[in-house]
């Protein structure tokens, strides 16, 4: 028993030194342009697809069918998910078409995952993926409308997805984002974890008669 414990002791340590020695070498190619081996990308899906699963759980959903939540959900979709995501009837952007992992086609993903995890994902991000915490700009009430458009994505094509962007204009945090010429955010009604809500500029009294 002895001998097996200390043949288990070296064989753990060779492995632990092994690996510092590879991690120090450069060997690994750590460009993006360079795909994961087969073994790689299970291991990252799979730790992926439970871990999201698991934190998801505590997540409560709100109604999604509203229409008026999905076009406020379309600008900012637009705005923060298509350069990497892609929507129906737009490519995904430079940014999206360099990822590795690529980023999922989300029309596929929201027929998979549930709206929780959905939610989850954009809110906290994913390591290793190029996938932002959305939640670290954006609070919960401006995160659900992006969500509740993910859900609706597997009904949309391309015309459909370009009539309902048309139709959303001032709706959502990113409306400004998608509106021809415009240079300055509009406040429409839904805020940001970081950005307090505008102050309406103090009307100056001194010239009226009450």
């Amino acid at each position: 028993m002895k001998k097996i414990l200390k043949t288990i002791v070296a064989i753990a340590l060779l492995t632990g030194v092994g690996a510092v020695a590879y991690m120090y070498s450069g060997l690994y190619d750590v460009s993006a342009s360079t795909p994961h081996s087969g073994l790689s990308n299970w291991a990252m899906s799979t730790t992926m697809r439970a871990s999201i699963e698991r934190r998801a759980r505590d997540v409560t959903v709100p109604e999604l069918s509203d229409d008026a939540l999905i076009r406020a959900g379309v600008n900012d979709f637009e705005a923060m998910c298509v350069d990497c995501h892609g929507a129906p009837g737009k490519a995904r952007g430079p940014a999206g078409k360099g990822l590795n992992p690529q980023a999922p086609d989300l029309r596929e993903a929201a027929q998979k995952r549930t709206p929780a995890e959905l939610f989850w994902a954009t809110k906290h991000g994913i390591r290793m993926t190029g996938m932002p915490a959305w939640g670290a700009t954006h609070d919960d009430e401006s995160l659900w409308p992006v969500v509740a458009l993910m859900v609706a994505l597997p009904e949309l094509d391309a015309t459909s997805y370009s009539e309902l962007l048309a139709s959303a204009e001032g709706h959502g945090h990113h409306a400004a984002d998608s509106s021809a010429g415009s240079t300055m955010p509009h406040d429409h009604g839904v805020k940001t974890t970081n950005e307090p809500a505008k102050k309406e500029p103090e009307h100056d009294h001194s010239t009226h008669d009450h």
